[in-house]
């Protein structure tokens, strides 16, 4: 019979993340992925530590736009039209909150679990042999002009609110700053104290293997169950075979929503289909990571290579990529950077776990059940993995985080 203290369910950043800081804590740890560390969306994303990532989607007046973006194939967010039956009662959930409270209320939940995003990286990965894959840089967004970045000024207002401070460069300011874009992008608003991590894969491998060296184990195997007697959790089902433990956490992404139906919490989560482009040995690179405004693509710079990231397509996790937002994200970049080229270019899509108040889950399932929830980051999952799993460890040790963490509790969905 398997015995272990703490069982992890899904090795992505919050997985292994969680894991880790357990592990410092001198528990045993079981980390179980059924396809193994950063082969979902902890691999796909866009590569950088955007701290200032505090506004949600959700902000007032996207339920005006939605609709034409929707009819619009230049716009980055696309649906699966036959989904739509499926789409709507999440849908009508999340578009409630697009109004100026709830955007407000959402950053504020976000700040804690997003805000020292590099700081909180460097220190998980220090002395792992991961910390090659991180990288200090700005973070820029890039506007065609003042009127257009004036657009966005609620947004800026409410990372103002928190703290976050920029510089303005304008026209050959910016050129000079970063000679790689088209003139045509004239306005950009420079973030210092950001990262970025130039391989998101190979980071999380790295973070995983170090796990396994100090001792704990991982399985790749599916988990048909979480067992649990008279409401306590005992362990899991995974590969057939039973492990146990006195408690279990539940951190496999958009995959944890059925699982946790399973015991007894529906959500309201949703798959936004997230799309990458890699360009291999390009012959311009980017200073920093940027956010192209016009098209909500980031360029980031990694290791070999571009990554560009950041359309939106909901059809649920069982039909294939399409090839539309693949061919959007190449029209954009030739736009935004005329001059680049490129030896090979690779693609990919999964899945982001979207809860419809964009707000994670964090926290136990139901008070003494063992079980611990630590999911639904929506476009933060790799900035907000190391806070998670430093949360989730305090949890699950009967510690009290030094923040008010009712705002991700679980048992708000189940009112």
């Amino acid at each position: 019979m398997e015995k272990t203290d703490i069982i992890i369910i899904g090795a992505g950043i919050v997985g292994v993340s969680t894991a880790l800081e357990l592990q410092k804590k001198g528990l045993s740890v079981t980390l179980i992925d059924k396809s193994g560390p950063a082969e979902g969306a902890s691999y796909g994303n866009g590569g950088i530590l955007a701290s200032c990532s505090v506004v949600p989607v959700t902000t007032p007046g996207l339920i005006s736009k939605a609709p034409g973006m929707l009819f619009d194939p230049k716009q980055p967010l696309f649906l699966k039209w036959s989904y739509l039956p499926k789409l709507m009662p999440w849908l009508v959930k999340y578009l409630k909150h697009a109004n100026v409270a709830d955007t407000r209320r959402i950053a504020n939940a976000l700040m804690p679990i997003v805000g020292d995003s590099l700081a909180d990286h460097q220190a998980l990965a220090k002395g792992t042999g991961a910390e090659k894959w991180i990288e200090p840089c700005d973070y820029l967004y890039v506007y065609n002009d003042r009127a257009h970045y004036e657009k966005d000024s609620f947004g800026w207002q409410v990372r103002r609110e928190h703290g976050f401070h920029w510089t303005e460069l304008e026209g050959e300011v910016f050129h000079r700053y970063d000679p790689a874009f088209d003139k045509s992008l004239g306005f950009a608003v420079c973030l210092g104290q950001h990262g970025r991590i130039t391989s998101p894969g190979d980071y999380v491998k790295a973070l995983a293997a170090h796990f396994v060296k100090q001792g704990g184990h991982l399985h790749i195997a599916e988990v048909d169950a979480v067992l649990r007697e008279n409401g306590q959790v005992t362990g899991v089902r995974a590969g057939g075979q039973n492990i146990y433990a006195d408690k279990v956490a539940v951190t496999t992404g958009i995959w944890s929503g059925p699982l946790v139906k399973q015991l007894g919490l529906s959500i309201p989560l949703e798959a936004e289909r997230g799309y990458h482009i890699e360009l291999w040995e390009p012959n311009i690179v980017p200073k920093a990571p940027v956010m192209v405004a016009s098209g909500k693509f980031v360029v980031t710079p990694m290791a070999g290579r571009i990554r560009l990231a950041g359309v939106v397509e909901f059809g649920g996790t069982e039909l294939g990529p399409s090839d539309p937002p693949f061919a959007l994200l190449k029209e954009n970049i030739q736009k935004a950077m005329p001059e680049l080229r490129w030896k090979e270019m690779t693609s990919w899509m999964g899945f982001r776990p979207a809860p419809s108040d964009s707000i994670p889950l964090i926290g136990e399932l139901d008070k003494n059940s063992g079980i611990y929830l630590g999911f639904g980051h929506h476009h933060v999952g790799l900035t907000g993995g190391p806070k998670t799993g430093r949360l989730l460890a305090q949890m699950m040790t009967g510690q009290t985080p030094n923040l008010d963490i009712t705002a991700y509790s679980p048992s708000r969905f189940s009112l």
